[in-house]
């Protein structure tokens, strides 16, 4: 059976706000993630349908929060020792200090991400 660790992670990612650290295990993405400081990642959402992830996620919270916003306008949050699914259309808020273990489907989440990078390239100042 496949395993994985935060240590042994292949891929990193990093944006503000956030680190994780990414696996494929079997057609899913497993990520530990680290939030660094507070943020509402909403604008890098955009351009997906409904300016919303579309991507269902299955998470464990290990310390901290983390908030979903959905498509009709509730808003749910995770804390400490809670397991949560957040379905297609919600966008997500940040909470520095906060570690979470989240499941993906893995083509829905490269799908997500590949737009969510762009925009943050975007989004970046870049030194000259």
């Amino acid at each position: 059976m496949p395993k994985t660790s935060k240590q042994d992670a292949a891929e990193t990612v990093e944006i503000v706000g956030y680190e994780g650290h990414l696996q494929e295990l079997g057609g899913y993405t497993v990520a530990f993630e680290t939030y660094t400081e507070d943020a509402d990642l909403a604008p890098l959402f955009a351009g997906l349908p409904d300016d919303r992830c579309q991507c269902v996620h299955l998470g464990y919270v290990l310390s901290g929060s983390v908030k979903f916003t959905f498509t009709d306008g509730h808003e749910e949050v995770y804390v400490a020792g809670d397991a949560y699914h957040a379905p297609p259309g919600h966008t997500p808020t940040l909470y520095a200090g906060t570690e979470l273990v989240e499941f993906s489907p893995t083509e829905a989440l490269q799908q997500t991400l590949e737009v969510v990078g762009r925009n943050s390239e975007a989004a970046t100042p870049t030194s000259g």
